[in-house]
């Protein structure tokens, strides 16, 4: 069995995401495989050094992921010149993995944490759909304190995905984290015994 997990930028998707692994779950974090795709030697490395320049590799010729963002949150063309580089290789791998974990652990509830789920439309790629919340302005508040942004910077990176609205409304399951963290895992708890798991 397997779900994806997702939600706006800040709304403490990673921290549920440590829930679930807590409580045994499998969880395939789609940024790891991002980072992993873009070592030093892989493809998608070389594509992105030739679409953005060189700027964009550190000294060390590892990606330069600050820089990088700078160029691809202002410019929309830009950002899916990246994503068009990134999503193959990180679907194939998600995939692989997937299958992987479904196969040698058939009892284990497997995760796949995506961030841009439903901007990237991989639903297929799930059984159901689970939505980390929490309201736009705690969303903001959070992003601003968490990665020292500007309020402006802030905004541009919540514009880059789907309003979280319009996701809670897409769920199959929707876990409020505006509240206390123990408000947070009462609800994976509830969750975590609704499984026909072993």
């Amino acid at each position: 069995m397997n779900i994806g997990l997702t939600g706006g930028i800040a709304c403490g998707k990673s921290t549920v995401a440590t829930m679930l692994e807590q409580r045994g779950a499998i969880v395939i974090d789609a940024d790891q495989i991002a980072r992993e795709v873009v070592l030093p030697g892989m493809p998608a490395l070389g594509r992105i050094a030739e679409r953005f320049g060189p700027a964009v590799l550190a000294p060390d010729g590892t990606l330069d992921r600050k820089r990088l963002g700078a160029i691809v949150f202002s410019d929309e063309a830009a950002r899916r010149d990246l994503e068009a580089i990134l999503h193959p290789p990180i679907r194939a791998l998600m995939r692989e993995r997937k299958e992987h974990f479904e196969l040698a652990s058939p009892d284990k509830l497997v995760v796949l944490d995506i961030p841009l789920l439903y901007e990237s439309k991989l639903e297929p790629m799930v059984s159901r759909v689970m939505v980390v919340y929490c309201p736009r302005k705690v969303q903001l508040e959070r992003l601003v304190q968490r990665d020292k942004l500007t309020a402006e910077q802030a905004e541009a990176r919540l514009a880059a995905q789907l309003p979280i609205e319009d996701k809670r409304r897409m769920a199959d399951i929707v876990i409020d984290n505006s509240g206390t963290l123990e408000h947070t895992q009462r609800q994976v708890d509830t969750f975590w015994s609704s499984l026909p798991l072993t």
